[in-house]
């Protein structure tokens, strides 16, 4: 399939076949999760993949929505807080691949760069953290479009809930529900407003 007939096909599937997902297919949808890009190369990006029915049967107790726990799988997406400790790596890796060539970050404007920069609020931090975390999850889904799969973005669950049932540690944040499976429904395009009200200006 084409990339932007990729982009068009793609929907919120919110009823899914019985049929189980492929783990070669799950392993493709991580795949383009980890390498999309981040912020700083921060790679923040974790999951932890529901496909038993102990699992399923913990998701009943986070989400009020059927679809999430009775779909074939479902991702937890999370952000690790603890990537922030690998940033000066992160970004030397960036450097040294040539990232930087020919703009103020190379060379000696790297050091100062570095030295230089803001320390975040816990608040921001978080905040680009799951900012990352999406450009994964957008990522897993087109794929997962491509492969002829359906998901859904859910952000309607209890994260403390979650993280307690599912013994997730405290420095995961948690970004998403990704329920995944064959769609068992062909909704038509979701209706987008025009180019003329998101294109603000050109200048």
């Amino acid at each position: 399939m084409e990339f932007i007939d990729v982009i068009k096909a793609r929907r919120s599937i919110r009823k899914f076949k019985k049929d189980s997902v492929p783990d070669e297919m799950i392993m493709e949808i991580l795949e383009a999760a980890r390498i999309a890009p981040s912020g700083s190369n921060l790679q923040p990006s974790r999951f932890i993949i529901v496909k038993s029915e102990e699992g399923r049967e913990k998701l009943k107790q986070c989400t009020p929505l059927p679809f999430v726990h009775n779909a074939p799988v479902t991702i937890i997406c999370l952000a690790d807080t603890s990537a922030f400790s690998g940033r000066d790596a992160r970004m030397s890796e960036l450097r040294e691949a040539g990232a930087f060539m020919d703009t103020p970050l190379d060379g000696a404007g790297f050091a100062e760069a570095m030295k230089n920069r803001s320390v975040m609020s816990d608040a921001d931090a978080a905040s680009y953290l799951k900012f990352n975390s999406a450009i994964a999850i957008d990522h897993m889904t087109l794929r997962a479009t491509d492969l002829g799969l359906g998901t859904c973005w859910v952000g309607m669950f209890d994260q403390k809930k979650l993280k307690e049932v599912f013994a997730i540690d405290s420095r995961y944040l948690v970004s998403a529900l990704i329920p995944v499976g064959f769609p068992d429904q062909n909704p038509d395009q979701r209706p987008r407003i025009p180019m003329n009200e998101i294109l603000v200006k050109t200048v």
